[in-house]
């Protein structure tokens, strides 16, 4: 058997991770996990999901005369684990200043019993998504094939899920769900965006939609479609800084197609239509239709 010394590089890998420690100014104190874990989330979603929409997202042989108990057990099984990891996230965030680990456990319990609470309203706001998407894509056979095939939606569970995190007090689980769904989809939802009901991404791949973006009701965006920041403002320190609001408000009834480009604190007003590769970076009024011509075609200010 080959011999590849890993002792030395074992030792020289604990010094690398010491040295990180040491600038990040984290304990060097002997402990469990810090910080939440992409596995734990993976099957906690999992359930949520099929909590969610049990006969569709759940197990196959699941008859509809113990749906409830399926979803009693599921659930229960996920908000524990949530929990834990709720209380690491916390831990984690009062690093610098450690708070009593019954204040830590308060809070985490508060935050899942929240999350709890609003399920029924985001399984609500989910059927819409599901019904925009039936209704929208003349492809669309039956809304169980859109909640079983369609990335846009899938990316939506999980936005919606992350959201109600986000705004919980949970910002480092809920960006894992997020990007659960980003690595499985291509579509980039920060957690933070504020989405209203009925909203369908159709195809989905290369969609990004940043942080302080708004989008109201009825709304549909294509492939390759960015709610981006135009400029990253620093502060004295040369820092970015942190919540400007800096992504686009996309009103009521707006379509945005493929490739189209918004960029900074922009409206676009209700009504309107982007079309494709169009870049944007100005407020566009409701009802207008913008396009590559339209733009090329608009007045340019005097020099």
């Amino acid at each position: 058997m080959a011999n590849f010394e890993v002792g030395e590089i074992v030792r020289a890998l604990r010094s690398v991770r010491e040295e990180w420690r040491d600038q990040q100014k984290r304990s060097r104190d002997p402990g469990g996990r810090e910080f939440p874990s992409r596995d734990a989330l993976v099957r906690i979603v999992e359930g949520l999901k099929g909590a969610l929409f049990p006969m569709r997202l759940g197990p196959t042989d699941l008859r509809h005369e113990s749906e409830d108990f399926y979803v009693g057990h599921t659930l229960d099984a996920a908000l524990q684990e949530l929990l834990g990891q709720a209380r690491l996230e916390l831990h984690y965030n009062a690093r610098h200043a450690p708070l009593p680990a019954a204040e830590i456990e308060a809070q985490a319990t508060d935050a899942v019993r929240r999350f709890t609470a609003a399920l029924p309203g985001l399984r609500r706001l989910l059927d819409s998504d599901v019904l925009a998407a039936y209704q929208g894509d003349p492809a669309a056979r039956s809304v169980d094939e859109v909640l079983l095939c369609y990335p846009g939606v899938l990316a939506m569970i999980h936005h919606r899920l992350a959201h109600e995190l986000y705004q919980l007090g949970l910002p480092l689980l809920a960006r894992i769900v997020a990007e659960l769904a980003h690595a499985q989809t291509g579509i980039d939802i920060h957690p933070g965006a504020r989405i209203g009901a009925s909203f369908f991404i159709d195809h989905g791949t290369g969609v990004v939609i940043g942080e302080t973006a708004v989008i109201g009701r009825h709304v549909r965006v294509y492939q390759a479609v960015t709610l981006g920041a135009k400029r990253f403002p620093t502060g004295s320190d040369g820092q970015l800084k942190k919540g400007l609001a800096r992504h686009p408000v996309v009103e009521d009834d707006v379509v945005i197609y493929a490739g189209a480009t918004i960029l900074g604190r922009v409206t676009l007003g209700k009504g309107a239509t982007i079309g494709g590769n169009v870049w944007i970076t100005e407020d566009v009024a409701p009802g207008a239709s913008v396009t590559q011509a339209s733009l090329q075609k608009a007045p340019r200010p005097a020099p």
